[in-house]
């Protein structure tokens, strides 16, 4: 037995796919696995098929046209496309979140093509796909230009293939976001977007900080928010959450601080948590700093801080933005709106002068 994949185009209409499998039964081919790809000229269906060896690939054309398939495209595969098309996605998926770098080859090997070439130009207007070229919008600037000679692009494989360049993109920004600051006192913090498995690290976090530390956080006298509050917090829908580590131990490493930005609508909101032992030595205004630039970076018009007017560490750091704000009163809560001006995306590797990139092995 050998194993062939076969791509062909039938009618969208009840039956038509029975007439198409029972042909290639006849010839002793035993269909694997299926897709359907819908296009506006029918339904394109992709087959993994094990057929005789006797069988060749004019038989299986053949058998195709008998089944009133068209545009049939056949060619041997291999062993390893018996992994099934959400597998090979999932891995593929897999392999971004940790090489970023690595979308075009992810992107070659999503869909077979001959040539991946990546343009500094965006497509005009939004990209699209034709028989052998298909051009993708690449979220962090640029596209991505895919060709190839055989079968013919489908637009459900365009909108595959889109979806794994947003998450390369999306990868890369949070490595970006991912550097070891040096403070003025020479010490050094990892900065890195924060996620749902930190939760235990900024739970110990908050019952390291003095009560006026969390006080001036959450403006109240209550207690720190519930685990589950604190998830929402670390993945934010809108906006990013950014923790601190430090010591060995990389991602697993003592918390000692959490800057919340949370989006909502053209505005954001900012609010830093500090280790009372690593306030006044230049770390929430390190991450004051990046959180604005990412919010600019992303659009928002204004930052908003709820800061106390006793709370001067905080507005000290404000200053030391110099960047003009204005300042409203409700008693003992100062509103903080720092108005932002869009800036062109950087490069997904950009860091700023105070940080060298710090890369996960």
């Amino acid at each position: 037995m050998a194993l062939w994949r076969i791509r062909a185009t039938v009618d969208d209409r009840p039956g038509y796919l029975s007439v198409l499998t029972a042909s290639l039964a006849l010839r002793g081919v035993n269909i694997l696995t299926v897709q359907v790809h819908t296009t506006e000229v029918g339904a394109v269906d992709d087959f993994l098929v094990d057929a005789p060896d006797q069988v060749t690939e004019a038989d299986l054309r053949a058998a195709v046209e008998r089944g009133r398939g068209r545009d049939c495209w056949v060619a041997r595969s291999e062993a390893r496309g018996l992994a099934d098309q959400p597998t090979r996605v999932l891995g593929l998926a897999t392999r971004l979140v940790r090489e970023p770098d690595a979308a075009g080859e992810a992107l070659r090997a999503l869909l077979g093509a001959d040539e991946v070439t990546w343009r500094p130009a965006s497509p005009a207007p939004l990209g699209g796909v034709g028989a052998t070229t298909m051009v993708l919008a690449d979220p962090s600037g640029g596209s991505y230009e895919l060709r190839r000679r055989e079968p013919s692009f489908t637009p459900a494989e365009y909108a595959r293939a889109q979806a794994l360049a947003e998450l390369a993109a999306s990868a890369a920004r949070r490595d970006a976001d991912r550097v070891t600051l040096v403070l003025p006192d020479a010490s050094e913090v990892l900065v890195r977007p924060a996620t749902a498995e930190d939760v235990t690290g900024v739970v110990e976090l908050h019952e390291s900080c003095s009560a006026r530390s969390r006080q001036r956080r959450y403006l109240s006298g209550a207690a720190w928010p519930s685990p589950a509050r604190l998830r929402r917090l670390l993945e934010p829908t809108q906006g990013l959450t950014l923790v601190a580590t430090t010591g060995p131990g990389g991602d697993a490493a003592p918390v000692v601080a959490m800057a919340n930005l949370l989006g909502e609508g053209d505005e954001a909101e900012v609010a830093l948590l500090v280790r009372d032992d690593w306030q006044r030595r230049g770390l929430g205004s390190a991450l004051l700093r990046r959180l604005v630039g990412h919010a600019e970076r992303a659009g928002y018009a204004a930052v908003l801080l709820h800061v106390q007017a006793e709370n001067t560490p905080m507005l000290r750091a404000l200053r030391r933005l110099d960047r003009p704000a204005a300042v409203d009163r409700d008693g003992a809560v100062l509103t903080v709106t720092v108005p932002l001006v869009a800036a062109p995306a950087p490069l997904p590797r950009q860091v700023d002068a105070t940080a060298r990139t710090h890369r996960a092995h």
